[in-house]
């Protein structure tokens, strides 16, 4: 293995050894709690353009497979760990983690203090790095990341969005029977593909909705035209602010469709609702955040992936917070307080993560139910 380093943007340099793809690679360094589910995470575009830190000390355990994917293939920038396993021990695993970063072009590097880098992110928040196998030199890295702009202000939608229109085709896993077939649909849903997971699709599809997906910059009519009963906001990466189309697009909608967003979809509809989002120090990534729900006082335990939140105080009459982080008091969930829309902030289709908060789904199902019966005299 090839020395390799990560310096951040602020001067601080981890030194460890290279493995998968032997790249120079720049991105936002993050980190993720969670203990497993590293095949989920480097498949999620959410990730997309991140330089993501695992703080459990040890990855590659159980190796990937072909069936633990998010996307269609590994989306973030680069992966940090305290150590690699390169001799996976799982019976549904077909290739090492590092086999696989290197077949997928991503760049990894191993060996280097990452409880050290978490508190550091921590303590001065997410930032920029550049890892590198081949340039050493700290001046000269230093220039190279100095030329990058970082997330704020920056579509990344556009990085990761479908080229065009499909359905969704594919149920829940379960190790028994492998990917549920659907019951028969009754509910036709457009999904705004904004960086979508395949396990949210697979909730959609397996709870008897007939998804069709379109890409993030679809403009409104042409959905209409499809005559769907409700649109769905995906998850997606970076500054939802930069979105601009997406925002615009989505106020078309308000008065027209029922509408569930997650995630980025949940901050694009804060938005489209005269809101505003603000960076949060180092965000929320991993699969043990608490929330509370508002209306019944239950805590979740969720999984989570995001850099940016809704401002609470921006919100006006017309959105009603439902739910909050009880970490950080953060909005997690609103809803409008007349129309059939709401959001929340972390990923109930969860891939991986908890399964507390997946009866969303079956909200999302029964407002859409309740809207068709009667449009003029929905309520909450």
């Amino acid at each position: 293995m090839k020395k390799a380093i990560l310096l951040l943007q602020d001067g601080a340099a981890f030194y460890g050894t290279g493995f998968g793809a032997d790249t120079q690679v720049i991105g936002e360094v993050v980190f993720n709690t969670s203990m497993t589910g590293y095949q989920e995470i480097i498949t999620d575009p959410s990730y997309n353009s991140q330089i993501v830190t695992m703080t459990y000390p040890q990855i590659g355990n159980y190796g990937v497979n072909d069936e633990d994917y998010e996307s269609d293939r590994p989306q973030i920038t680069a992966l940090v760990v305290r150590e690699l396993c390169s001799f996976p021990s799982n019976f549904r695993s077909t290739a090492p983690l590092d086999v696989w970063l290197k077949d997928s072009g991503i760049t990894g590097i191993q060996g280097i203090d990452t409880r050290a880098l978490t508190r550091h992110i921590r303590e001065k928040g997410a930032m920029m790095g550049i890892i590198s196998t081949d340039d050493l030199d700290i001046k000269s890295l230093a220039m190279k990341l100095a030329a990058v702009p970082g997330i704020v202000g920056v579509d990344l939608v556009k990085n990761v969005t479908c080229p065009g229109s499909y359905k969704a085709d594919e149920g829940l896993w379960s190790l028994k029977e492998g990917y549920e077939e659907s019951v028969a649909p009754t509910l036709r849903v457009a999904a705004y593909d904004f960086g979508i997971k395949k396990n949210i699709l697979r909730y959609m599809f397996s709870k008897g909705m007939d998804v069709t997906v379109y890409p993030a910059a679809t403009p409104p009519e042409d959905i209409l035209a499809d005559a769907p009963d409700a649109l769905f906001l995906s998850n997606g990466p970076g500054d939802p602010a930069a979105v601009e189309y997406a925002i615009d697009n989505i106020k078309e909608f308000i008065d027209k469709l029922p509408i569930f967003g997650i995630c980025l979809g949940h901050q694009l509809l804060a938005l489209a609702m005269g809101g505003t989002t603000y960076k949060l120090k180092f965000g929320h990534r991993g699969a043990n955040q608490p929330v509370m729900d508002l209306t019944t006082g239950k805590v979740e335990i969720t999984s989570q992936n995001h850099g940016f939140a809704v401002d609470i105080d921006s919100l006006g009459d017309d959105a009603v917070v439902t739910h909050k982080n009880l970490n950080d008091n953060t909005v997690e969930g609103i809803r409008h307080a007349t129309r059939p829309v709401f959001s929340v902030q972390y990923h109930p289709e969860a891939s991986a993560g908890p399964h507390d908060s997946d009866y969303l789904f079956d909200r999302f199902f029964d407002v859409i139910s309740r809207y068709k019966k009667e449009p003029e005299g929905f309520e909450w």
